[in-house]
């Protein structure tokens, strides 16, 4: 990550992700380069071409807001991407923190959803560290491999491909996430160590970082593959935890009376049975 051009790094990745066509421009004969070229997006911006390059090279760092309300529109940047892009603009306070700081979990929130039988619920850091589960949770990833962190869980477990049955949208959600709630503070040591090594690791990590993406939504819908109850599909939604650094509740539900609801409670019986 290079935390020294960061709007630079964005409008190139997002440029090379929108086509001739989504602009109204006619192809104009085989591109060497995915995407947009330079000069399309200046012209079509209002800006120069020096302008514009200087922009993507980190030499020109403070555009206006119209320049960047003009490269909302051309890169077609939904309000998450246009508010991540003049967060890189204008970046405030940083929130990082030494990677040796710990992090703890309020108990009167432990105590809270570790009392709820049939919600799974988690407690993540920024940086998705689960920091606590209740019995629920623990009984929906049951046997998955890196539950220690949602990133490594998705993108280093092979058997994520089967837990998740819309593994590559889950994917790319994580991802995206990540990028919203990290901002222009992509130098924290602890989300460098993560980052790296993800990218070390996994090509579809490395293929999805790259994209810059960007998703501060609640709320999604998630459908799961559990090895005792089968198939689910659960309300995923995330609650800010007021006076902590980042942290974030994490709670599923089912529709009430579908199959999900069903396979749920069947589960909370089971995790009931197992419990010491």
């Amino acid at each position: 990550m290079d935390s020294d051009n960061l709007l630079g790094e964005f409008l190139r990745a997002r440029r090379e992700l929108t086509t001739p066509e989504q602009v109204g421009l006619l192809p104009a004969g085989s591109r060497r380069t995915p995407g947009l070229r330079r000069e399309e997006v200046a012209m079509l911006a209002g800006v120069s071409t020096d302008y514009y390059i200087r922009l993507e090279q980190g030499r020109e760092r403070h555009p206006s807001e119209r320049v960047l309300g003009a490269l909302m529109q051309v890169l077609n940047l939904n309000a998450d991407a246009a508010t991540h892009m003049h967060e890189l603009a204008h970046p405030g306070p940083r929130q990082s923190r030494t990677a040796d700081q710990p992090e703890r979990v309020k108990p009167a929130l432990v105590r809270l959803i570790r009392s709820w039988p049939y919600t799974p619920a988690i407690v993540t850091s920024r940086w998705m560290d689960v920091l606590a589960s209740n019995q629920m949770a623990d009984a929906l990833y049951d046997g998955l491999a890196h539950r220690d962190n949602l990133l490594r869980l998705l993108f280093l477990n092979p058997g994520s491909r089967r837990f998740y049955r819309d593994w590559e949208e889950s994917a790319r959600l994580k991802v995206a996430q990540l990028r919203a709630v990290a901002g222009a503070d992509l130098d924290d040591p602890y989300l460098t160590d993560l980052v790296g090594e993800l990218s070390l690791k996994s090509k579809d990590f490395r293929r999805m970082w790259a994209r810059h993406d960007v998703f501060s939504g609640n709320v999604a819908t998630k459908r799961f593959h559990h090895h005792d109850v089968g198939d689910l599909t659960l309300t995923y939604e995330l609650f800010n935890i007021n006076g902590s650094t980042g942290q974030k509740l994490i709670v599923f539900q089912a529709e009430p009376g579908s199959p999900s609801a069903h396979a749920l409670n069947l589960l909370g019986s089971l995790a009931a049975l197992t419990s010491p």
